[in-house]
């Protein structure tokens, strides 16, 4: 065993430490695969929409044994279920790969003594109802830290 160890690169006392609780751990993944066939049923009476916490919320209105929902969401990740998200992250920008660096023209340093030497500027997205985008930008003097007109 010690030579096997060394081969493997492992602590004989994590090796005695794994076998050690070998019986404890098969004890445990029969639960597991009831709890996982019982969260299987819950996200499929839910058509495949709920995350961790809903499914969790639903195995205890059902009864039977409590239930943490980072066990949930663990067992979940283990036989591939998702819940749904509705809101989407939305890329402004995409550069070409072959596009060019834009230079740093003040070299991150974002203080100015002066009112309209030195200017910012930024893009960002607004979400609102319907289909449309609706993108604001700005120019921010840095000295005044006010919008430039």
């Amino acid at each position: 065993m010690r030579r096997l160890c060394d081969i493997l690169g492992l602590a004989r006392s994590r090796f005695c430490y794994w076998g050690r609780t070998a019986a404890p751990r098969a004890a445990r993944q029969t639960p597991e695969g009831e709890l996982a066939a019982r969260i299987r049923k819950a996200h499929e009476n839910c058509d495949g929409t709920y995350g961790a916490p809903r499914i969790t919320a639903e195995l205890r209105d059902e009864g039977g044994p409590a239930v943490n929902h980072r066990r949930v969401a663990r067992i979940m990740r283990t036989i591939g279920l998702k819940g749904v998200h509705l809101r989407r992250r939305h890329r402004t920008t995409v550069a070409g790969p072959a596009a060019p660096k834009a230079p740093d023209l003040i070299g991150r340093n974002f203080t100015a003594t002066e009112v309209n030497t030195k200017y910012v500027g930024d893009t960002t997205y607004l979400p609102v109802g319907g289909s449309k985008r609706l993108y604001l930008a700005t120019v921010i003097d840095l000295a005044s830290r006010r919008l430039a007109a």
